[in-house]
């Protein structure tokens, strides 16, 4: 459903968060270049703190790589549910001003403040003391960006990380998008920004300037959403209730499978676990996807759905296999992942609408 334009939307985003946890646990940890995750040779970093990442250690990034790009950095094995422990305690926080939080992950979150527990009129008021409280009773820092619509905001919450924020009054949503580089747009990746760069396109200006049919043409259904979007047209709800579009299991392997027959041995533990989680989340899919990255890092997934809905161990192995046995192995393999999709929740979601129109105090 489309709202009204006029909100008060926050978008918070932890600073380093994972990073973050693991230097506020262990002092002997603060100040130092420091990636969650593994730097062996099959490692990858999870995130990184801001003193690793002035050496260009990133997320995703493979444990050696961060290793020659920081021969100090510290590597500290993730905690799951530690992380999962201090985002429950953020996001008791952030109820404490609105019922319309749509969390992305363990640490960022949407808020819609335009009506609120506080009855505060300022957005940019209420994001400052919400970072603040956070800080006070977690020990973290956060960044925010204030807009009328999800997608501005989390742009406007990069700007002034770490623990900072920045508001994007209405009246200075379009001249913002205008004069922003294409690759900060949120949802544009390297990809398409440098698609956008080979016709011209390096600013909001020079977006706003191509016609619906050029954008249509050359990007298909998204043209539409970048017209848009750059013109400050974007009123995507918060929605409190978001719906699980998928549960999935995987694992990556210390040594490269070769066989099919040592996969299949590996897929086992995984469909096992991933019917746990699909119990645990009181949910069942129709369609079943097989993931295979190789030892070159290519990635391929193969699905089928079901005329059922499934979530037991059996049935999804049996799915697997015809999907692992449909075309021979390109290479060997170092991880192996199943999900589950097309899931029977969708009578579950409540979308909650604020019917209301406020003049706005950013």
């Amino acid at each position: 459903m489309e709202l009204m334009p006029d909100r008060k939307i926050i978008h918070v985003d932890m600073d380093a968060f994972f990073a973050s946890v693991e230097q506020m646990d262990n002092p002997e940890l603060q100040g130092k270049p420091l990636a969650v995750g593994g730097g062996g040779e099959r490692g990858v970093v999870a995130a990184a703190s801001y003193e690793a990442r002035k050496f260009g250690v990133r997320s995703a990034m493979s444990g050696m790589q961060a290793r020659r790009n920081c021969p100090n950095l510290i590597f500290v094995k993730p905690r799951f549910a530690r992380y999962k422990e201090i985002s429950g305690k953020i996001r008791s926080i952030f109820y404490e001003y609105t019922e319309l939080v749509e969390p992305l992950s363990l640490d960022e979150a949407y808020l819609d403040v335009t009506v609120n527990k506080k009855n505060h009129p300022s957005a940019t008021i209420i994001a400052q003391n919400i970072r603040k409280q956070i800080f006070e009773e977690v020990g973290l820092h956060a960044s925010a960006g204030i807009a009328n619509s999800k997608f501005v905001a989390k742009i406007a919450s990069d700007i002034n990380k770490p623990n900072g924020q920045k508001t994007i009054a209405p009246e200075e949503v379009e001249s913002f998008l205008e004069n922003l580089e294409i690759s900060k747009f949120f949802g544009i990746g390297k990809v398409t920004a440098q698609k956008m760069y080979r016709l011209g396109i390096f600013t909001g200006s020079d977006l706003k300037e191509k016609s619906l049919e050029f954008l249509m043409t050359h990007f298909k259904s998204s043209g539409e959403h970048y017209f848009n979007v750059v013109r400050g047209l974007h009123y995507s709800a918060v929605k409190p209730n978001r719906i699980q579009k998928s549960v999935a299991a995987e694992h990556t392997f210390t040594k490269n499978l070769t066989s099919e027959i040592f996969m299949m041995e590996r897929l086992e533990a995984i469909a096992a676990e991933l019917e746990n989680r699909l119990k645990k989340s009181s949910v069942a899919g129709k369609t079943i996807t097989l993931k295979i990255k190789y030892s070159d890092f290519s990635l391929q997934t193969r699905s089928k759905t079901l005329a059922v809905f499934v979530k037991n161990k059996d049935i999804l192995l049996d799915t697997v296999k015809d999907l692992l046995y449909q075309e021979k192995i390109k290479n060997s393999v170092r991880l192996l992942g199943i999900s589950v999709s097309n899931l029977n929740n969708v009578s579950k979601e409540v979308e909650k609408v604020i019917d209301v129109q406020l003049k706005f105090d950013f």
